[in-house]
């Protein structure tokens, strides 16, 4: 199945392939994309077939974050702030185990976008980081400290700065590190591996149980 903005597809083996799909902009997440990610999750929350879901960006970069140029350019910024709650808390809660295949930069909403996967693999030249605040953009800092210590949240979330993937991977932000070009095959693998393991359905729906609820919609 594909849109313009994302593509899905699924595996013989129970696993599904999301990709963000606007490489000319670094898969930066404006509303069509954000809002074919609710939907895409959606329905793959209910199919059977599908146990497990792999996110990843086409091109060089994972996702750069959210389209700047659609929210400076918004008659209604508020509509959109309320949109990026729903897509949000689609992601965060989404009912099936989900893998992170990071290719180049995952930055801001980007690294967010990874944050809120259960794992996240990554390449050898990928970089991930906070770098809005610099501009005076907000950071999800309770987001960032659910995957890291506080002192190492705190630092990356004051200091916008990107790390590359050998830190990423010391301090915990990454589960694995792999070469550049073999990050979907090895994410697709490990999808494979988990969609035979039994519990693995009833485990992520304890995950969602105790987290907190970053992104309530309705509250």
């Amino acid at each position: 199945m594909t849109t313009d903005v994302l593509t899905l597809e699924v595996e013989g083996d129970g696993v599904a392939v999301l990709t963000l799909n606007r490489p000319d902009k670094r898969n930066a997440l404006n509303s069509e994309l954000r809002q074919a990610l609710i939907d895409r999750l959606d329905e793959l929350s209910l199919d059977d077939d599908v146990k497990v879901v792999v996110l990843t960006g086409a091109g060089k970069s994972f996702c750069a974050g959210f389209d700047l140029d659609e929210l400076m350019a918004a008659p209604d910024r508020e509509e959109i702030f309320a949109h990026s709650t729903a897509y949000h808390h689609a992601v965060h809660t989404f009912s099936k185990p989900l893998i992170a295949a990071i290719e180049g930069v995952a930055a801001a909403g980007g690294m967010d976008l990874a944050l809120m996967c259960d794992l996240r693999v990554a390449s050898t030249d990928s970089r991930l980081g906070q770098p809005q605040v610099k501009f005076g953009v907000p950071v999800a800092y309770d987001l960032v400290r659910t995957v890291l210590s506080e002192p190492v949240a705190r630092e990356l979330c004051l200091t916008g700065r990107l790390v590359d993937s050998a830190e990423a991977l010391d301090i915990g932000l990454l589960h694995r590190r792999v070469e550049p070009g073999s990050v979907l095959g090895v994410a697709v693998a490990w999808a494979s591996e988990i969609t035979e393991v039994a519990g693995a359905g009833a485990m992520k729906q304890t995950f969602i149980t105790v987290q907190d609820d970053l992104f309530g919609v309705g509250d």
